[in-house]
């Protein structure tokens, strides 16, 4: 009889247990639907399963424990969605874009969160040369070549070579010749979400003939939310001391100029909309901001804190960090509120704020900027982090 007492308790406090855990998952799952209540725009994955050029596309999500979620998709490894929390605990989604492929596949902005490539930024009239041989690139930016042609890495399915809930491996060949560049180039791109709300990016390369290289991702920030108007208020710190001056057609000079004393000084935290009235003539060449800053580093390819981004209404705070040597500040000028994103919201002129981790532009016509050669022996690597926190 004792064991059948035992018996009895023993089943009487398994019950318990499951019944328990099954209000825990309930509570949970209430908890999750309430999420999704508030986050209506938050992308769906069946909206991304779909084949483009005869490849799979779809979206996948990353998240940590501290709540941070990013989505993605194969298509240009574009970075679609990304939750963080403000000063109160309340999240929003603080990147610009789509809530489909199809309207990816048709928008007006073609660079919304998109890994970038061959070469990220412009070359000046879509030219340049190797040991002697002259190669001929589109000019999709005027009389320029930008970001990697009309079929950048912009616009390419990549392979999906793994996973899991905090990271996403892609790759890319880039075959001989294609958009005009030489060599067979294999591009390998991790996401990683880590548990310090850092999304971090990193790049390898490698290719079998004399080549030029310059990887970035163009994601659109605006830090008080997706749909939320104009990113003027913003607080930014740009950690560069120099800057590369450009032309009318926003190629740069060659020279190196100092920061202090114009309006591209952003030493210390600036409202981005302070100084655009300037009639400086960097400001009128980019209609605004669209320029390259040289990052105050002690040694070549190490990471380094390249700027900071503040909105005051929110409390978010943003820190980049890169083992690059440069990072282009686009103001969002050339937005034009043709297309509308997920919150149904037009992305209008200057909603929006982009900082390209990158090596300087035009740098294949430029002998010296820093190298954007890669040879068939070598392997190119790159880091860069973004990382959200709040402050009060």
């Amino acid at each position: 009889m004792p064991n059948e007492l035992y018996m009895k308790k023993i089943l009487i406090y398994s019950t318990i247990l499951i019944l328990a855990a099954s209000c825990q998952n309930q509570n949970k799952q209430e908890n999750n639907s309430e999420m999704d209540t508030n986050l209506d725009f938050w992308p769906a994955q069946e909206d991304f399963q779909k084949q483009v050029e005869g490849k799979q596309v779809d979206l996948y999500v990353l998240e940590n424990e501290q709540g941070l979620k990013v989505a993605i998709t194969n298509y240009g490894g574009r970075i679609v969605a990304l939750l963080a929390p403000d000063k109160n605990g309340e999240m929003a989604d603080v990147v610009l874009g789509f809530e489909s492929i199809d309207k990816y596949l048709n928008a007006t902005e073609k660079y919304f969160g998109a890994l970038i490539g061959r070469y990220a930024n412009r070359i000046g009239d879509g030219k340049f040369s190797l040991d002697g041989i002259d190669y001929s690139l589109v000019a999709n930016n005027g009389k320029n070549h930008l970001h990697g042609g009309i079929k950048g890495f912009h616009a390419v399915v990549w392979k999906v070579e793994s996973s899991s809930g905090n990271k996403l491996a892609l790759s890319y060949l880039s075959e001989d010749m294609e958009e005009g560049y030489p060599g067979n180039l294999k591009v390998n791109v991790v996401y990683t979400l880590t548990e310090e709300n850092e999304l971090k990016i990193d790049y390898t390369a490698t290719t079998d003939q004399k080549t030029v290289l310059n990887l970035t991702n163009h994601a659109f920030f605006n830090l008080e939310g997706e749909g939320s108007g104009s990113i003027n208020d913003h607080e930014l710190m740009i950690n560069a001391m120099y800057y590369t001056p450009v032309d009318s057609t926003l190629i740069p000079t060659g020279k190196l100029e100092p920061v202090a004393g114009t309006p591209l000084d952003f030493t210390t935290p600036t409202q981005i909309g302070q100084r655009l009235e300037s009639d400086h003539p960097q400001i009128k060449y980019g209609l605004g901001y669209d320029h390259n800053f040289v990052i105050n580093k002690e040694s070549e390819g190490v990471m380094a804190l390249a700027a900071t981004v503040y909105e005051p209404n929110s409390g978010r705070f943003m820190e980049v960090y890169t083992t690059e040597p440069g990072i282009q500040f686009y103001g969002g000028n050339f937005m034009s509120g043709n297309d509308v994103g997920k919150s149904g919201q037009s992305l209008d002129y200057r909603t929006a704020f982009c900082l390209e981790t990158q090596h300087f532009p035009d740098s294949p016509n430029k002998p010296d900027f820093p190298d954007v050669i890669l040879e068939p022996d070598e392997t190119f690597e790159s880091s860069t982090i973004y990382k959200f926190s709040t402050r009060e």
